[in-house]
Parts: structure tokens; C-alpha cells; sequence
């Protein structure tokens, strides 16, 4: 009698979870605002993982609803406000791309803008998302001239402008470090921005836990290691006199 008293004390709060986690499953086939208030609900909590499966409920037994564009919109901002950037920038796709009205859309186009610029706390990290943010930008400027977010829009550019020239030149420095004046010299010329003046732009300084691995983009705490003889493999050492004198043996 023990043994049946303790086996059954035992499983019943397994059968409880698996009795309250079907129940979850099993939900389907309710009215829109049933899952709209559920979205809500679980965002206020910060369950923003349940609350994108909600909307997976509401969007595919009520496509048609009027909730849809508002509960887009706010998984979008609640993804933002918790640094989810990129699926921020879903949802704010889909609320351009489906619910957006002409009025609307300059906002939403803004808040993507936004979600790039926020997306990049280490600019040396990602080089194509710079390119993408800025590119976002001046389309937005294109679209909007009289917008009310120009002037965000315009400081946010300006940040990314330097972000993407500090970090051409960190690479055109790496190549120089490594003997390759070429490719050194190709990421400097790259840089088309002609207000930037590079005695001016002060870099970055990088927390002390990472500056010992990323440096401080001119050197490298490994940089004694690296021997200050030219590299063998790189096909751009080949001196300027060396240059020269094949040219002076050709004529």
C-alpha cells in the first residue's frame, strides 16, 4: 500500500506537466482576439518565443483580421525594445510588405532603419550590415525628404559613414601589416566620403577583455609574434625598385 501511495505521489506531477503541455498543443480554432490577447499577454511578460507562436495562430486561422497589422507591430517594437534585432526586422517587413498604408509605411520604413543601426554594437564585426544599414538610409532620405525622422535618420548615417571608414582603414592597415600594399591600398581608396577628415575621426576604444584579442585596430597583443620580414607568399612584395629596373631593361 506504501509502495502504490508513493508510485502514484511520484507520477502525478509528470502527469500533470504532460497533461497541462498537451492542452497547450492542442489549442486551435479560436476566435482572433483569443490569440491577440494571448500575444499581448505574453509580450507584457517578455515571452516573446510564445508570443511569436501565437501569432503563427492568429496569422493562419484569421489572415484576413484586423488585429494582424497591430499585433505585427508590436512584436516588432517588443523584439527592438529587448535587442532581438533581426526579427524585429521581420516583422517589420511583413507590416511593410502586407498592412502598411502610404501613411504608415514611412514609419515602419524607419523603425527598420533603426533595427540595423541598433544591430551593430561592434561596427568591426560586420561589414556587409554597415553596407546594408547605410544603403537603407539614403533610401529613406531618397523617399522622404521632408520626413520628421530625417534628422535621426541623417545622424545615424553619419555615425555609419565613419563606422564603415574606421573600419576600411583598419583592414587597409591589416593588409599593410601582412605586406600586401595592393589590397592595403584598395580599402583606402574605397572610402568615398570626402568631409571625413581621418585626423579628426577618434576610433573606438574597445573594452580591455576584448581589446587583448581585437587590438585596438592598428595592432594586435599577438603582434610580437609576426616577424617584420616581408611575407614569401604574398605576390604584392615585390619592391619598387625591382619594378624599375625590369621597366629600364624593357626599354
Amino acid at each position: 500500500m506504501k509502495f502504490k501511495t508513493y508510485a502514484i505521489l511520484t507520477l502525478l506531477p509528470l502527469t500533470l506537466l504532460l497533461t497541462s503541455c498537451s492542452k497547450e498543443v492542442e489549442e486551435y480554432n479560436k476566435p482572433a482576439m483569443y490569440w491577440y490577447s494571448k500575444i499581448t499577454k505574453s509580450v507584457s511578460k517578455g515571452d516573446l518565443e510564445r508570443a511569436d507562436g501565437y501569432y503563427s495562430s492568429l496569422q493562419g486561422e484569421h489572415i484576413g483580421s484586423p488585429l494582424l497589422p497591430e499585433a505585427t507591430m508590436i512584436l516588432a517594437i517588443a523584439h527592438m525594445y529587448h535587442e532581438e534585432y533581426l526579427l524585429s526586422e521581420y516583422f517589420l517587413d511583413e507590416y511593410i510588405k502586407r498592412y502598411a498604408t502610404p501613411n504608415e509605411k514611412e514609419e515602419a520604413e524607419f523603425l527598420k532603419i533603426k533595427a540595423k543601426y541598433k544591430a551593430l554594437p561592434n561596427p568591426r564585426r560586420d561589414q556587409a550590415l554597415i553596407d546594408e544599414a547605410i544603403a537603407e538610409g539614403e533610401k529613406f532620405k531618397l523617399n522622404y525628404p521632408d520626413s520628421m525622422y530625417a534628422e535621426v535618420v541623417n545622424t545615424m548615417l553619419v555615425r555609419l559613414y565613419l563606422a564603415q571608414y574606421v573600419l576600411n582603414e583598419e583592414i587597409s592597415d591589416l593588409y599593410e601589416r601582412l605586406d600586401k600594399p595592393k589590397s592595403s591600398e584598395y580599402y583606402r581608396s574605397i572610402n568615398p566620403q570626402p568631409w571625413i577628415a581621418s585626423s579628426e575621426v577618434d576610433r573606438a576604444v574597445a573594452p580591455w577583455y576584448r581589446a587583448w584579442f581585437e587590438g585596438d585596430g592598428t595592432s594586435s597583443w599577438y603582434e610580437f609574434m609576426i616577424p617584420d620580414t616581408k611575407s614569401v607568399v604574398s605576390r604584392n612584395s615585390i619592391a619598387e625598385e625591382d619594378v624599375q629596373g625590369e621597366d629600364n631593361e624593357t626599354k
